[in-house]
């Protein structure tokens, strides 16, 4: 039984001496943003500024670290690199809802954290004021949105629900527009047609003129 016990107190030392020696830079690094240690979502708002810390946990040896817009690096100062740095997110728009930020160590990318930003805002209604067209010819009337959360959409006309008319009338709608074709266009479709925008931050209205005018013969 001797024999057995001296070979486990060897290979305990062993184990030991293993571990004293492993190069620093096996030790396992864990970064951090805003104190967070998983992927998240940030919410924010338009005209709002972000500040994004990121920061290594259970470090040994200096760190570098390096941050990523989507695919694209961002700039960093040389004070603002080793162990900690921090971006911000200034002036933030509708443009920037998605976009994923990403810390990551220099000697090791595949040790990273991200943070996505959900710019909230209310409906943005775009799209062609005037439509001219004939009798008897089609109309679109086309009503772009953006919204986070998303907008509920419809049509007015005059101020009033829109009285859809089978074979007549037909409404489209995906995440970023709202739109409405009429087929064979009467004299009684003149009017003005309102794009009505509801999401839980307030209700937006745009208007579009449809100008009907007389079929000329000849």
């Amino acid at each position: 039984m001797t024999w057995k016990n001296n070979g486990l107190m060897l290979m305990c030392r062993f184990l030991l001496l293993l571990i004293l020696f492993l190069p620093r830079e096996m030790t396992s690094s864990i970064l951090t943003v805003n104190g967070k240690t998983e992927n998240y979502v940030l919410d924010t708002q338009i005209g709002f500024q972000e500040s994004l810390r990121c920061a290594v946990q259970n470090h040994t040896n200096e760190e570098e670290l390096l941050w990523y817009r989507e695919a694209g690096t961002v700039d960093l100062k040389s004070g603002n690199k080793i162990n900690s740095s921090s971006v911000c997110v200034s002036s933030i728009s509708e443009d920037d809802n998605g976009v994923t930020f990403t810390c990551k160590l220099q000697r090791n990318q595949s040790v990273s954290i991200s943070v996505v930003l959900n710019v909230i805002f209310p409906p943005l209604l775009s799209g062609d004021d005037f439509q001219t067209v004939e009798e008897g010819s089609n109309a679109n009337l086309v009503c772009n949105v953006k919204s986070n959360p998303q907008a509920q959409m419809m049509w007015y006309k005059n101020s009033s629900i829109l009285n859809l008319e089978k074979n007549h009338h037909q409404v489209q709608q995906t995440s970023e527009s709202l739109q409405l074709s009429i087929t064979n266009v009467k004299k009684s479709d003149n009017g003005t047609y309102n794009c009505i925008a509801n999401s839980t931050w307030r209700v937006e209205t745009k208007d579009f003129h449809l100008i009907v005018k007389a079929l000329h013969n000849g």
